[in-house]
């Protein structure tokens, strides 16, 4: 199911692996399903199917509040952050706070397509944000080009 869900998103595409108190969307462009899983298990399918497609890349976020989450508030908070260090496979993954994510989140539905998947993980601050970037075009090969267009059209207006 995962892997027929992921063909269609490309580079601005948002993909959220949520927890089971993830809010269901109104917003025709985030479509939500349900899978009765926990989140570092979907963590890995996705992060498997988007590499086998390899047409994007995955930029993923992390709310900055799990981190701060004693064990003895959430029990099993400690286990879930490792087997999410482990999912991740070596992936960077940038901290933000969770109200920061869901504004870009909400943002980036009013002109894109967002995936959410909602899961059975029951913990505070567990979800996953991951924002789709070209697979084939980096960041620093943009630059070059547009450096390059710049120049050149320094060199046509003199």
């Amino acid at each position: 199911m995962i892997k027929q869900e992921l063909q269609a998103l490309g580079y601005r595409n948002w993909i959220v692996i949520g927890d089971a108190a993830f809010p269901l969307h109104s917003r025709p462009g985030v479509r939500t399903i349900f899978i009765n899983d926990e989140i570092p298990i979907v963590l890995q399918e996705v992060l498997d199917e988007l590499e086998r497609v390899q047409n994007v890349s995955p930029r993923i976020y992390l709310a900055r509040e799990l981190a701060e989450i004693p064990n003895d508030r959430a029990p099993g908070i400690g286990q879930y952050r490792r087997r999410i260090e482990g999912a991740l496979r070596g992936y960077p993954a940038r901290e933000m706070e969770f109200r920061s994510l869901s504004l870009l989140l909400e943002d980036s539905a009013n002109k894109f397509t967002v995936l959410v998947f909602k899961t059975s993980t029951a913990l505070p601050y567990s979800g996953i944000f991951i924002e789709l970037d070209s697979g084939y075009w980096d960041p620093e090969s943009e630059r070059d080009m547009r450096e390059r267009l710049e120049k050149k059209l320094r060199i046509e207006s003199t």
